[in-house]
């Protein structure tokens, strides 16, 4: 009997000899493994939301800023402003006209007031020495007009282009770039 409790001690001990080295292997065997790939894991996601917000910043430096486009803009009307003050002329006013207009036997009476634009300083100096004769020539463009040509908008515009092309037919300095009317009044 001895020797049976002594085999069963035996195997006992066997037993729990066995179980405890299968028991710490298997178990601090699998920590390892998992700690490693949850460690993994974290670093790449870590390593993916900066990437994200690395492109975020490079997309947001990418773009005008709201203060690069009003510069910009501002920069842009002051040369458009430039551009118009050089192409604008000086304006030149001329008196009063009062005239009979064409086929009214005086009963139909125009008062234009007009100024003319000119190109150069030169052609300032021409146009005060031919005052008189510019003022004939509108005159006489002005009383061989009817009533009914000066009475419309598309009348007018032509009467100012015949004026002016009628005075830069004898300018020699510089040119009228444009004729306005100030006041145009008839009966």
């Amino acid at each position: 009997m001895w020797f049976f409790i002594m085999e069963d001690e035996v195997a006992e001990e066997k037993a729990a000899a066995a179980e405890p080295s299968v028991a710490p292997s298997s178990g601090s065997g699998q920590k390892p493994i998992l700690l490693v790939a949850l460690a993994v894991i974290n670093m790449l996601v870590v390593a993916g939301v900066g990437f994200m917000l690395y492109q975020g910043r490079q997309k947001e430096a990418a773009q005008p800023k709201i203060e690069h486009v009003i510069k910009g803009e501002a920069e842009a009307q002051d040369a458009e402003a430039t551009e118009q003050k050089e192409l604008l002329g000086k304006v030149v006013p001329l008196e009063t006209f009062i005239v009979n207009l064409a086929g009214s036997k005086g009963r139909k009476v125009a008062k234009v007031n007009m100024e003319i634009e000119v190109t150069g300083n030169h052609v300032l100096e021409e146009i005060e020495k031919r005052k008189a004769q510019i003022r004939d020539i509108i005159i006489i463009i002005l009383s061989s007009k009817t009533y009914e040509e000066v009475s419309s908008r598309e009348g007018k515009d032509s009467l100012r282009n015949e004026i002016k092309d009628t005075i830069n037919s004898f300018l020699v300095q510089g040119k009228i770039s444009n004729v306005f009317f100030t006041e145009f009044i008839y009966n």
